[in-house]
């Protein structure tokens, strides 16, 4: 009897049982209806959903390539896919295989540290690594591709030169196999009569700005820039104009004397040998310079002849000599322009490229490879044929056309012969 709960009390418990068990049902009917309700504010009624619809096809077409864009971003997708090889990050293989925690190098690249007589191995790496000037008796340590990895390269499909310091992403068809043979002219850029080379659309220029350092050859006064008869050159195109330190400012008031608008910037990043950022330099006032500009300026109107949004605005390639652009810039310009003529103007003796005419006052004796442009120098006087080195054997089937399709240049003067 004692353990036995009374009937009240039983009837208590029932009833307060019960009481919980209906407040919590209708705590969980009143949270299915608010659930419910939000659902049913949340959902997009049949307007809404068909205005999201329309929406969301106007951004497809608008982030969609026209036939004409997929085309010519079809045409100059390298052919297979990328040929380029991956560097290891870790450098040699001793330093992969002790890194990576699995005792064997990676599949990647790799390079093998130069330990001539005269090295000091605790120096450590040499700063400028296979553009030192001084390699022959320099104590740090240098670097060149492993040999095993290089014998590789060479093989299978990807078909690459390791020791080629040069653009080798590029596709099967030769976009300048139509093009005539490079052509330059040594000359003094200040004083040269540029207005008889014609119309170029694409012009790239890597003046030697008076950046007021010490550089390994003679640059010219801003006034000197200013005064350059660029604008003679280009009716309607693009000018490519690299600059540094000091000079981008400078580089932005010539463009605007010479008659271009600035448009964009593109951005050389520097990589070193070991296919990492540059951090240690000759240039730099303050800090260390790690990437170069290049400002884009236009010209007139871009027609269909130029291919925008190709490529993107920033570059990661080696350094190499003193002032040396990456070669990836003539792809990217051909990718931009094809078929159309191209002038580079400060050129030296590694700027000369095919379907090029070059510029500068290091570049030997005269070459020119367009008969127009050849019998157009020699009629004005410019060149006597003994001036000129013979012409290369023209393409078969020319893609660029006399004068590129412009009216011939007009006549010098002569009172401006001398």
């Amino acid at each position: 009897l004692l353990g036995r709960p009374s009937a009240g009390a039983s009837a208590g418990t029932a009833g307060g049982g019960d009481k919980g068990g209906r407040k919590r049902t209708a705590t969980a009917a009143h949270d299915s209806e608010l659930a419910a309700v939000m659902d049913l504010v949340g959902t997009k009624s049949a307007k809404e959903k068909e205005r999201q619809e329309q929406a969301d096809e106007l951004l497809e077409l608008l982030h969609k390539p026209t036939a004409r864009q997929a085309s010519e971003t079809d045409r100059f997708r390298t052919a297979g896919g990328s040929k380029l090889q991956e560097f290891c990050r870790h450098g040699t293989k001793e330093d992969c295989a002790r890194l990576n925690g699995t005792g064997m190098p990676c599949g990647h690249i790799h390079f093998r540290r130069i330990i001539k007589p005269h090295t000091d191995v605790s120096l450590g790496d040499c700063s400028y690594l296979d553009t030192c000037r001084h390699m022959a008796t320099c104590r740090f340590i240098h670097y060149e591709v492993d040999h095993t990895d290089a014998q590789r390269m060479r093989q299978g499909s990807a078909q690459l030169d390791p020791f080629a310091r040069t653009a080798t992403n590029r596709v099967d068809d030769d976009p300048f196999s139509r093009h005539y043979e490079s052509q330059f002219v040594n000359c003094d850029i200040r004083t040269f009569p540029m207005q008889t080379l014609g119309k170029f659309p694409v012009i790239m220029a890597d003046p030697p700005w008076d950046i007021h350092m010490e550089l390994p050859y003679g640059t010219m006064s801003d006034d000197e820039m200013r005064r350059m008869n660029v604008q003679v050159l280009q009716d309607d195109g693009v000018l490519f104009l690299w600059v540094t330190g000091r000079a981008m400012e400078l580089g932005r008031e010539c463009l605007e004397i010479w008659g271009y608008r600035f448009v964009q910037e593109l951005l050389w990043v520097k990589t070193n040998q070991l296919q990492r950022i540059i951090r240690t330099g000759r240039t730099g006032h303050w800090i260390n310079h790690s990437k170069e500009h290049c400002l884009i300026g236009v010209k007139g109107d871009l027609d269909d002849r130029f291919n925008q949004n190709l490529d993107c605005d920033v570059i990661c390639a080696e350094v190499r000599e003193t002032s040396r652009k990456p070669d990836e810039m003539y792809d990217l310009l051909e990718r931009l322009a094809p078929g159309q003529r191209k002038l580079e103007l400060f050129g030296r003796p590694h700027n000369v490229h095919k379907g090029w005419t070059t510029l500068g006052n290091q570049l030997g004796k005269t070459q020119i490879a367009e008969p127009w442009l050849r019998q157009h120098l020699l009629d004005e006087g410019v060149f006597e044929p003994q001036d000129l080195a013979p012409m290369p054997t023209p393409p078969r089937d020319p893609l660029v056309p006399p004068w590129g399709g412009h009216d011939p240049p007009e006549r010098l003067p002569r009172e401006g012969m001398q």
